[in-house]
């Protein structure tokens, strides 16, 4: 296919997938086509999918199809999760030319650069026993931070989940090879780094170095003023690495934990590899080195044989842990996991209530604990988004800050007093310096 025709991409689902997609578009870009801007009609479309739920792969569906009518010209490649799991399905799809599971990702762009025209559709995949590459990412979209791919796959095997089928096994690239990532990283002036991986705690099955090690190399890298680790397992939420991240000047205190349910019966029931017990001890661990620390934790609600008292369970708990935000979802049905064979199925509506309670709940907690920083000193990033006048930005605990759009404060760090808001969107900011 010839260069300097433009490609839409598309990414649905988790930051991992828009790390991959911006390097898939960097391939393209130094290739010498053009990247398109969102809407404008392409040459050829590339949409990274999502599998996690039922919706997320309807969402694929719906937009592939909406691609492929709006320009029914473009050559449409899918690769990701969806991809990778139902090949075919997509491939059933009139109008898609290519499919690409997760195994074959890093060779997107010859594949489609090699293609001469449409012509039916192509599909490139394997099994989960045979994803064993690892595909080295991040991501260059935003003029700030960039998500940095340290780890993929997964050997556990909760009962609801498809990753372990989708991504394979743990892997990883070795310490000198991430760092070296963070440096190119660097030199393109983002100040933030955010660590992500399907179990990003898992860090080093590959090359047995281990997590809170890699965490001190980043730390060394020039350049770069902040990380984050984007999600990290409770059981693998050491002491060591708690430790560190208190200590560091650079890593923030931000945590996003996963409990999935606050009733231990049903934890058993989704195979998770802790209890309520447990993962009130990791959270009394984190507060105690870092009292002020953001914690937002994943919930799925509706989980097969969740009954009202279970719910209310989870709902107890996490009201008693208050942490700072909950990431809600509804329990999706997942072909090929144990948790489809379970009886006990929760009718739509119920879950539909969870949902909107924990919702709620996570409105209420979130207020509270921006409420909290009232009157208090932050240093904050500046994004470059431009708003009603406005500009915004992340404290080192992830609280949203705006001010007036000054464009010299773009990708700078600057101390602010923060200021609650009535309308709970974001808290205002008076500029110390």
């Amino acid at each position: 296919m010839s260069q300097g025709k433009k490609v839409g991409f598309y990414t649905l689902g988790c930051k991992m997938n828009f790390s991959e997609t911006s390097t898939i578009a960097r391939e393209f870009e130094a290739g010498g086509f053009c990247r398109a801007r969102r809407g404008e009609p392409a040459d050829i479309y590339v949409v990274n999918s999502c599998s996690v739920t039922e919706h997320a792969d309807k969402k694929c569906r719906n937009l592939v199809r909406r691609l492929i009518r709006e320009n029914p010209r473009a050559l449409v490649a899918v690769t990701g999760c969806y991809a990778q799991l139902r090949p075919r399905e997509l491939a059933s799809i009139e109008g898609v030319d290519l499919v690409v599971g997760n195994g074959d990702k890093g060779s997107l762009f010859e594949r489609i650069a090699s293609m001469r025209s449409k012509g039916g559709t192509v599909v490139h995949g394997c099994e989960a026993d045979e994803l064993t590459s690892f595909f080295a990412a991040f991501s260059t979209g935003d003029r700030t931070r960039s998500f940095l791919k340290v780890q993929d796959g997964c050997d556990y095997r909760c009962s609801y989940c498809t990753i372990p089928l989708a991504r394979g096994a743990s892997r990883n690239l070795p310490i000198a090879d991430l760092v070296a990532e963070a440096e190119r990283i660097a030199a393109g002036g983002r100040r933030e780094i955010v660590l992500t991986g399907i179990n990003t705690g898992d860090f080093g099955k590959t090359t047995g170095e281990r997590f809170v090690d890699l965490l001190r190399a980043l730390d060394g890298v020039r350049g770069i003023d902040r990380y984050r680790i984007s999600s990290i397992e409770p059981n693998l939420l050491s002491d060591e690495v708690i430790a560190f991240t208190a200590a560091s000047e650079k890593f923030q205190p931000h945590f996003h934990i996963p409990i999935q349910s606050g009733c231990d019966r049903i934890l058993g029931l989704m195979r998770r590899r802790y209890n309520t017990t447990k993962f009130a001890e990791r959270i009394g661990a984190v507060r105690r080195a870092m009292p002020d620390a953001f914690l937002g934790i994943d919930v799925i609600v509706g989980f097969p044989g969740e009954t009202d008292d279970d719910f209310a369970r989870t709902y107890d708990f996490l009201e008693r842990i208050e942490p700072a935000f909950l990431h809600v979802f509804p329990y999706s049905v997942r072909p090929g996991t144990p948790a489809a064979d379970l009886p006990g199925r929760v009718p739509a509506p119920v879950i539909e209530r969870r949902a909107a309670a924990l919702g709620e709940l996570c409105d209420r907690l979130h207020r509270a604990f921006c409420r909290s920083h009232d009157g208090r000193t932050a240093s904050v990033l500046w994004e470059s988004t431009r708003r009603d006048g406005r500009m915004f930005g992340y404290s080192e605990n992830y609280i949203k800050v705006r001010a007036p759009f000054d464009r010299s404060r773009v990708n700078t760090i600057s101390p602010v007093v923060l200021r609650a808001s009535d309308d709970g969107a974001a808290m205002d900011a008076t500029f110390l310096a």
